[in-house]
């Protein structure tokens, strides 16, 4: 794997914080890491209740770490870190120089799956919480809009290898999704490595 210095990129956001490093792994190593998360972890589709109605989530989910977390009505129980994990988290936190004791994960199959509008609010995340989001895959855009003014937005493009920090009061003032989009585009795997206090 890579240890080599990387660069972050600072995205010009107000009231919060934002780091993008591009390309933490090589190609040859972040395919091999793509392949081995989709094989090999245990993923699952939830189900929403929405308007009256249960549909499935729009994408594959998967929770490992040291602590519960609920969101969207969701309980997820704690699963023991896989080693393909551990050495993903261990590669994150000496990057960002921030401690980390679970990591969601999301599997976007196609175009057709999407996060909707949320921000990373929940109280057992602390009152700022640092989310480290590393992606494997295709490139999706990933966008923000605040709260208070919709009309104002940030968008990033989150590309294979990539791993966008989001941190100070960002979750207080901005949402953030990742929409459908209707061009071709192959699969996508997502890591939100978070700190839950005990």
């Amino acid at each position: 794997m890579q240890n080599s210095p990387v660069i972050p990129e600072t995205i010009d956001i107000h009231d919060g914080d934002l780091l993008l490093y591009q390309g933490i792994y090589p190609e040859n190593t972040s395919a091999k890491l793509f392949d081995e998360l989709s094989n090999d972890l245990d993923w699952t589709q939830e189900k929403l209740f929405l308007f009256g109605r249960t549909i499935p989530m729009p994408r594959l989910t998967a929770w490992y770490g040291d602590a519960p977390y609920t969101y969207s009505g969701i309980e997820h129980q704690p699963r023991s870190w896989p080693p393909v994990l551990v050495k993903l988290r261990q590669r994150v936190e000496k990057l960002t120089s921030h401690r980390f004791n679970t990591v969601l994960l999301n599997f976007y199959r196609d175009g057709t799956d999407s996060m909707a509008w949320h921000s990373d609010d929940e109280p057992e995340l602390g009152t700022n919480p640092v989310i480290a989001s590393l992606n494997f895959g295709a490139t999706r855009r990933f966008r923000f809009r605040r709260i208070d003014d919709k009309k104002q937005s940030v968008a990033v493009e989150l590309s294979d290898a990539s791993l966008l920090l989001m941190a100070g009061p960002i979750q207080h003032h901005w949402q953030h999704a990742l929409p459908k989009t209707k061009r071709p585009v192959g699969p996508r795997i997502n890591l939100t490595f978070r700190y839950i206090a005990p």
